[in-house]
């Protein structure tokens, strides 16, 4: 046994700093090296999700990091505070815990889950867009099965439905670790479903989600189509409902929007809080960065928020992005992050476009001022021929003239998802090519956002 020297810690942080700064978080500091035992390293990590979330996403970057550190070939091993007392058993290089603590794991823990100790409610930033869902998700902790049952949270892509979904998880275990609570995204259950079905195991599929406590389902969109996976979802959400279960949904669009749900689904998920969370507006995007950069340890002089803000306006993923951009170009000159550094990262990532370049603001308003429609039956699911073209023109000149992606675009239009977008472009550079009204359509329009934008 060898104990650790004073000062290792801060090493430890420091090499993951300069070499794996993607994954470090502030609470890294409050890891506490233990002991180095037969060629493993263990790490004590007092919070039950960041020890989890450590164990499944952060393992190599530590054993390299040690390893450079001590000179010797080591395993770094994350324990919690009950497991330091226990021994556990090198198997192939891999530590692993004992049988008993293995066994005294709290029942939530599973393969299908990893919970982000990033989203919790604390670094949630809450702002008139999402107060109600926040509030409302709070709720829930508070009350379980008593306060909104159940709970279903939706609107465009990157704009927090995940963060709130983690910090409820978090918030229910703390307050009872025994909970039975299953987290997954509705892809996973729908896979896991058509394997049950496939291998003649659908009591034990129906057994893992019926006995939940709480149920958490990401993406409840995509039951869409799926009539089968609809079927079982509403004997599912029956059974837990009857039982006084909690139920938690997350989706792109709201329970009434979503194509090719059934009726009775519908009604269910809009029987309890349906809560949707908007774009997130200036002073709240500048809110956001701050967070973001106290959660990485990067020091932000105050003008680069506000410009980071101004510039991208869609969703907290786009803002992240432009984070770690900043962040990046920072590295790579050897320069502290200033406004004039900002500027570089952020323009010179667009993709070839000039700095005057419209915003989707500006695309959205050219087009809706031009054909005449409201911006909410842009962003609605209507279809009609009146609002479907303009809305694809908007598509189209948004893939166009901006460098948001196509999963970006549709989100902002309502959560569709990046194949309608890809559809609507497609649509429009065939249709400009054989229909001459149409293409002096998009033409005055894109004259318009070029005087706009004084390009």
């Amino acid at each position: 046994m060898q104990k650790i020297e004073p000062g290792f810690r801060e090493s430890l942080v420091e090499y993951l700093r300069k070499n794996h700064l993607d994954i470090c978080r502030h609470w890294f500091d409050d890891i506490e090296p233990s002991e180095i035992r037969d060629g493993v390293l263990r790490l004590v990590v007092r919070e039950p999700v960041q020890l989890r979330y450590l164990q499944r996403c952060c393992g190599t970057q530590f054993t390299e990091a040690a390893q450079s550190i001590t000179g010797r070939l080591l395993v770094v091993r994350f324990v919690s505070p009950d497991d330091e007392a226990k021994e556990g058993a090198v198997v192939d290089g891999r530590a692993f815990a004992s049988e008993d603590a293995a066994a005294e794991r709290p029942a939530w823990l599973d393969e299908q889950m990893v919970l982000s100790p990033d989203y919790t409610f604390d670094s949630f930033v809450v702002g008139p867009g999402n107060r109600l869902a926040h509030a409302a998700a709070q709720a829930v902790v508070e009350k379980p099965a008593r306060a909104y049952n159940p709970y279903f949270i939706h609107g465009g892509v990157g704009l927090g439905k995940t963060h709130l979904l983690h910090a409820i998880c978090q918030g229910l275990l703390r307050r009872n670790p025994a909970l039975r609570l299953c987290y997954i995204s509705c892809s996973a259950f729908m896979d896991l479903f058509h394997e049950a079905v496939r291998a003649g195991r659908m009591n034990d599929f129906r057994n893992r989600f019926r006995t939940a406590d709480v149920l958490v389902i990401d993406d409840i969109h995509f039951l869409s189509k799926h009539e089968q996976t609809q079927e079982e979802f509403f004997h599912t959400f029956n059974a837990l409902y009857q039982l006084g279960k909690q139920i938690i949904l997350s989706s792109d669009a709201a329970p009434a929007d979503i194509p090719d749900l059934e009726e009775r689904l519908t009604s269910r998920f809009s029987a309890g809080m349906v809560a949707r969370i908007e774009r997130p507006c200036f002073e709240t995007r500048v809110s956001i960065l701050k967070a973001k950069a106290e959660l990485h340890g990067m020091v932000l002089p105050d003008d680069v928020p506000s410009y980071v803000a101004a510039k991208i306006d869609t969703n907290i993923r786009e803002l992240e992005g432009a984070l770690t951009r900043i962040r990046g170009y920072a590295m790579a000159l050897g320069q502290p992050i200033s406004l004039e550094l900002a500027k570089q990262a952020i323009d010179g990532d667009s993709g070839g476009r000039s700095g005057n370049a419209p915003s989707l603001q500006q695309i959205i308003e050219s087009v809706t001022r031009y054909y005449d429609v409201k911006l909410t039956d842009l962003l609605s699911k209507r279809r009609h021929k009146s609002i479907a073209m303009p809305r694809q023109v908007c598509m189209y000149l948004a893939r166009k003239h901006t460098r948001f992606s196509l999963e970006e675009i549709g989100g902002y239009f309502g959560g569709r998802d990046h194949t309608t977008v890809m559809h609507a472009v497609r649509t429009i550079e065939e249709k400009t090519g054989s229909d001459q009204k149409l293409q002096a359509e998009v033409g005055r329009i894109e004259q318009d956002l070029l005087e706009r934008t004084g390009r």
